[in-house]
This record gives structure tokens, sequence and C-alpha cells, in this order.
């Protein structure tokens, strides 16, 4: 990664969607907030070319946020976007005020300056085209050696070049899908001005990644904890490929998978690739557990206490390890040094293995750190993870057990869930639909309703269905199913499931709901 791009974060909502664009673009970048960003720090980073983010605050308040001084003396090419666009020119001389006409959403832009780098095989002069505005202030007089190259209705320096000195800034969002030339315009910036080759792939991550655990790890050994999701099972696979035998996975079976996914995961790791992995089914104990509990936030404690006695216990039993292996990915890091808030403890224990490093004393190994999920997927089929694993969608760490409310779990409850979820699951795949959802499962109800079965009455349980679209799991909608689907997929599920006698689907976007039931 000799080619980086450095995004200073001035607090925007959507600065992570700046990286994911510039990668996209084939270069490697970070975000930093601007609070830990200093010349020193740059130099050490050492981008080729620096973003400057949107943020929240106003440039005309006393103590708002402000890039380096030092930035601007340093030869490197830089972008500012909204925020960045007007600290930009605050610092250079330029002056910024509130706007008496403000901009939030779609906008048209005109471009008309002199021929800019930026919109090189976008628009000429004369052309309008479609952005993304949030912003109230706006530059009102532009520094020393700037030339406008684009107008809006509100802000008459929506776009501005320095091109002698590559300095530019845009009142816009380039990042957001509602801005249709961002990507190329964001593509524009790091390879036409910045000289960027874009050759960063998940191929060359691959290679220096396992050159990295290789030179970390050295002779010592590795556990990982594999639940068979994509996180755990891309670590698995990368650290396998780099340090060979001196790996061991521990899946811990709670009993709470979906139906086939115990069986994958240990023939994937064991049988296909061959890694060295104890399967220890725990099932029977975690069942114990939790058998009379009801309450969700409970059942979560217990559940995960109970996952680190049996990890630490298995852990003991091959020997013990020198590192521990998590699937921290980089949105966990970026939220960790947020300037606006401090670690996530949800995030944190959602993704990582929480307690683990302070009891067993090892040292950690996060190789996907510096992955977006979309990356991790990727970089999952690099290393020819099957499919329909690397796809798999989301799932929670207490599995099934949070998606029977309201009554004590038993086997016979896990198994009614388990066949209805894999009926509807199968169902969804065979529409052609899996890829389109963010998440999708069934829920057993604390409930049980009269019906009709042949001439006789049953009286059984009811079945919730859930399915969402989303991009981060933090907002989601429904997913808008025809009838048809419903009612192909209830029938199976009444049909071929023992006591379940009513089949309904959930409708609840979130907020105000949530994705999962518990």
């Amino acid at each position: 990664m000799s080619e980086r791009i450095l995004i200073v974060d001035f607090g925007s909502q959507v600065t992570q969607l700046i990286a994911r664009r510039v990668r996209e673009a084939g270069v490697y970048c970070e975000i930093h907030p601007f609070n830990r960003v200093s010349v020193d720090s740059i130099r050490e980073f050492g981008p080729k070319g620096v973003i400057l983010s949107g943020g929240p605050a106003s440039v005309a308040d006393f103590g708002s946020p402000r890039a380096p001084q030092g930035l601007f003396e340093m030869g490197l090419p830089i972008l500012g976007i909204c925020y960045g666009q007007q600290t930009m020119c605050e610092q250079l001389g330029g002056k910024v005020e509130p706007g008496d006409h403000r901009e939030f959403g779609r906008a048209m832009l005109q471009v008309s300056g002199e021929p800019c780098a930026l919109f090189d095989g976008i628009a000429a002069k004369g052309d309008e085209v479609q952005v993304w505005m949030s912003h109230g202030d706006r530059v009102t007089a532009i520094p020393p050696g700037f030339k406008v190259v684009a107008t809006s209705e509100g802000a008459p320096f929506a776009a501005i070049a320095n091109a002698d000195k590559r300095f530019y800034g845009v009142q816009f969002h380039p990042e957001v899908v509602h801005t249709p030339i961002g990507k190329q315009l964001l593509s524009n910036f790091v390879h036409k001005i910045v000289g960027c080759a874009g050759d960063w792939t998940m191929k060359a991550f691959r290679a220096q990644e396992i050159a990295k655990v290789r030179a970390q790890v050295g002779s010592g050994r590795v556990i990982c904890g594999l639940s068979g999701g994509v996180d755990s099972s891309v670590v698995a696979a990368l650290l396998h490929e780099a340090i060979g035998d001196q790996l061991t996975c521990v899946f811990v079976d709670t009993g709470f998978m979906r139906a086939g996914e115990s069986e994958q995961v240990v023939s994937v790791f064991r049988d296909r690739f061959n890694i060295k992995l104890v399967h220890k089914d725990a099932s029977g104990l975690f069942l114990d557990k939790l058998a009379s509990l009801t309450d969700p936030e409970k059942k979560r404690k217990i559940i995960g206490a109970t996952f680190i006695d049996v990890f630490e216990e298995e852990a003991k039993a091959v020997g013990g390890a020198d590192f521990l292996a998590q699937g921290t990915l980089y949105p966990d890091v970026i939220e960790s040094v947020s300037f606006t808030g401090g670690p996530s403890v949800t995030i944190k224990s959602h993704h990582n293995v929480g307690g683990l490093p302070e009891r067993m004393n090892m040292k950690l190994v996060e190789p996907l750190r510096e992955l977006f999920k979309d990356e991790v997927r990727a970089l999952g089929r690099e290393l020819g993870l099957p499919a329909d694993m690397v796809g798999r969608h989301p799932f929670p760490g207490p599995g099934l057990a949070i998606r029977i409310p309201g009554q004590p779990l038993t086997r016979e409850n896990l198994d009614i869930l388990r066949k209805a979820d894999s009926i509807y699951l199968d169902e969804i795949r065979k529409a052609g639909l899996y890829d389109e959802i963010w998440q999708a499962f069934a829920v057993l109800l604390p409930v049980r309703t009269v019906g009709v079965m042949g001439d006789s009455r049953s009286y059984d349980y009811a079945c919730a269905l859930r399915a969402v679209t989303s991009t981060d799991g933090m907002t989601a909608d429904f997913y808008p199913f025809d009838m048809a689907f419903i009612g192909r997929v209830a029938n199976r599920i009444i049909n071929e499931v023992k006591g379940i006698n009513r089949v309904t689907y959930d409708i609840t976007s979130k907020p105000p709901g949530t994705i999962e039931w518990e």
C-alpha cells in the first residue's frame, strides 16, 4: 500500500462512504479524526493526497474544527468536501458565512468554469448535473489562486479549483449515491490529480496481510474462535494460509446455529482446508443454563459468559497459545478513535470475542482491521471460501436463542424454528432474492393459535417471518415480497413443520423496531 489517501474526518455521518469510493477506485485509504491529525502524523502516514470530509460544525463558530495549517504547505493534492471545502477556504484566505438560502437534498450543478480535472469525462462548461447538497453555511469569497468551476442555486462556489497547487473543493457530497457523478469525480481526484495507479486489490491485500501475520506471529501459536460467520471464517482461512499448523480454531457449538451450519463449519475448515479444528458440542450446557429464562438481556449475558468459559477451557486443553485472532473490522477501528464518542460496546462485543484477551493473556492478531464488510467478503472469495459462506446474511452471536422470544428454550422449539427458518431461506434462494436482502429469518412466537388441519383441531405455534434491506444494519426497511411468495412460504411451513399452524410477516422498519426481535 505504497499509494494511499488520507481522509481527515470532521464528523460527517457519511465519511465512511468517501473511503469506500476511494477503495472502489483501487486506492488504499484511511480515515483519521481531525483532532488526531498533525503535520508530523501526516508525514508518518505518507499519503499521496488528502481528502477533507464534511462535518456538522459551522466554520464561523469559535473553536470549530480545522485542518493542520501546515498541511497546505506540504505540496499534497487536497480535496475538500462540504465542510472540508469551507475550512480550506477559510484557512487559505477566503470567506465563509451562514447562508440565507440553505441547500439540503438534490440540487442541479451548473459547470461554468474552465476545464477542470475533477470533471474530466463527466461534464464540460455549460453542462448541468445532479448532485446532493447538505449545508447551511456557504463560501462567499474564494482564496487567492482559486477559480470557480461550478455553481448551484444556493452555492455560488459549489466547485472551486487551484490547479497549480492541486487544491480542489466541492460544496456537494460526491460520496453519496444521490450524486450520480460522485464516484467518477472521486476517481478523477485519486487517479488524474493525485496520480495513483489504482492497483490496490484483494489479491494484493491478501499477500501483504499474510506477510504481516508471519512477521507478527513468528513461531508463536494462534487460537481463533470460529463461529461460522463471514468474519471469523475469513480470518481463519487467511491465518491458515499464513502460518499453517500454528493455528488452532475452536468452534464452540452452542446448539443455536441454523440448519446445517455446524456441519458446514466442520466440513469446510477441517476437511476442505485441513485446519486444526476443535469442535466442542456444548449445546447441552447452554440449554441447561437457559432452560428457565425468557428475559432477552439475561439470555445474551449468560450465552456470552458461557461461551467464554467453554472457549477458555478448550484453549487450555490444546496447550494454550501466544496470540488470539479476532475479526475486528475497519468500522470498529474508526469508531474506537472517533472524536465524537468512545468505543462502542455493542459493536465490539458483536464482532469480537469480548473479554478473552484480558483473561487469557494473549496478544491480538486482527488481520481484517483495515477492511469494510464488503471487502471482507471479497477477501473470502479470493481465499476460496464457499460462495454461500462468504455471502451469508448477518447472524447474531446468540443465534436462534433470541429468535424464540418470551418462552424457555427447549430442543423441541429450537428444532421447530430451525426447520421453519430453513424453508424460508430455501424459498428466498429459489426466488433469486437472497443477495437483495440484508437479513432474513423466522421467529417462533410465544403464542399458540387454534387451527384446522385436515378434519382435526390444532393448537400450535405462530411463526413470524422477517426480511429487511439495509446498507449497514443501522437503519432498515422491510423487504416488499409479493403476497404469492409469502403464501408459498407459509404453505410449506405449515405443511412441513409439525408444531406451527399460523405464519405472519413482519413489516416493521428500523426505526422504530429493531431487525431482531430480541
